[in-house]
Parts: C-alpha cells; structure tokens; sequence
C-alpha cells in the first residue's frame, strides 16, 4: 500500500510539473521575448520586464494563467494573445466561354464564405505585487473576419449566324459572405499588495480585448459578354450578388480584484 501511494505521488508530481512552467526568476531584456507553450500556466516568483520586451501567450488554449509574486514592468512592454484572422473564401470559377455559335455563356461559380476570426484566450493574472514604471499593455483582440470570395465571371455567349441569335452572356457567380470577428478575451487581474488598478487602467495598464471586425462580402462576378450575330445579338449576363458582410465579434470583460 505504501508502495502504491508514493508511485501515485510520484506520477502526480510529474504531471504537475509537465503542466506548467515554473521559475523562481524571469528576466526578460530589452526587446526579447518569451512564450509560453506546451501549457497554459506560467508561475515565477520574480518577473522582470525590461523595456519593450513581450510574454506571448499559448493562443492555442482559451485561457492562460500567470501567477507572479512580484512583477516589475519596464517601458513599452506588453503581453501578446491577439487572435488569428480568418482566411479569406476561395473566389468561384470563371464561367465557361462557348466557342461554338449561338449558344449561351455559361453562369460563374459562387464565391465561397470566409473563416471567422478565432477567439482571442482569456488571461488570468494573480499578482502579489505590481510595479509598472512605464506601461503594460495587454492584447487579446478577437481575430477579424475572412472576406468572401468573389463570383466567377460569367462566361461569354457564343457569335450569332444568319440561322440562329447570337448566345447571351452567363451570369456571375455570387460574392462568399464575409466571416464573423472573433470574440475578445477576458481579462482578471487578482492583485494583492497594489495601488488602485482602476487609476492606471488605460495609461500605465492597457488592455485591448475588442472584438475582431466582421468580413465584408465577397463582390459578385461580371456578367459575361453578349455573343454578336449578323441578325440578333445576345444579352449580357447579369452581375451576381454581393456576400453578406458579417457582425463584428463581442468585446470581452474586463475583472479588476484587490484584496
């Protein structure tokens, strides 16, 4: 039994210490960063941020943990999380061209939608001290929104003869809509021994958690061009629609706790 409990413990402290990264001291220099990856937990004693120097977060998790016994902030410093844009849709397919007479242009394909903007992690930090002699700005904007595709063009209608009206035009595609914005994080800040947080949010402590901008709409595909014929021409085809441009994601909350 004894044996049993202290294999148990064992593996219990091991998969304490792969899951997360624990250091007495982190001082990072001027301009250099360090990320924060295989897990979303960061836990120092002493973090130092020297000017213009960067935490980047584990955007692969919805939320990251810092825990810091004394945190002192440089100038221009900042802890980057901002999310991944959404890719823009795939353009649809020119319409086929009829090379024999009198016959129509064929329709352009459809533009497809676009990606989303992903969602920006949450950050948590519990702080027993914080010293910020410049600034610290926190971004976790939401991705933005992919554009939708744009319509194929119509393909052009075929000549006309002395037996037959020339073809008309194919009509475009229609544009992709756009994708949604990504939501913003949220941000809490847990601080014991602080000054009030809330008369420095904003100068010395910034936090950027809006949401990203939805995607416009793909434009829709030209129509395609009228066939001529000695007798009767074709019509041109017409323009396709314009995608629907997408809503902007949610701004997230921002938790200010001081014991």
């Amino acid at each position: 039994m004894c044996r049993l409990l202290l294999v148990t413990l064992f593996i219990l402290l091991s998969w304490v210490s792969e899951a997360q990264i624990r250091l007495q001291k982190l001082e990072l220099q001027p301009k250099e960063k360090f990320a924060i990856t295989k897990t979303d937990i960061l836990v120092v004693d002493t973090l130092i941020m020297k000017d213009s120097s960067a935490l980047l977060l584990n955007t692969e998790k919805s939320e990251n943990f810092i825990h810091v016994k004394k945190l002192i902030v440089g100038k221009g410093c900042t802890v980057e999380g901002r999310a991944k844009n959404g890719k823009k849709g795939i353009p649809g397919e020119r319409g086929i061209t009829q090379m024999a007479p009198c016959r129509n242009g064929l329709a352009g394909k459809n533009g497809l939608p676009a990606e989303p903007g992903q969602n920006a992690v949450s950050l948590l930090m519990y702080i027993n001290d914080l010293r910020i002699f410049g600034s610290l700005t926190i971004d976790i904007n939401g991705g933005d929104g992919g554009q939708g595709g744009r319509g194929g063009p119509g393909g052009d209608g075929g000549s006309g003869t002395r037996i037959c009206p020339a073809g008309n035009g194919g009509n475009g595609g229609d544009g992709g809509n756009g994708g949604k914005g990504g939501a913003g994080g949220m941000f809490s800040i847990t601080c014991k021994s602080c000054s009030d947080i809330h008369l420095i949010m904003g100068r010395q402590l910034i936090v950027k958690n809006y949401g990203g901008l939805g995607g416009e709409g793909g434009e829709g595909g030209l129509g395609g061009q009228a066939g001529l014929g000695p007798k009767v021409d074709g019509k041109n085809g017409k323009r396709g629609s314009e995608g629907q441009s997408a809503t902007d994601g949610k701004t997230g909350i921002i938790n200010v706790i001081q014991n």
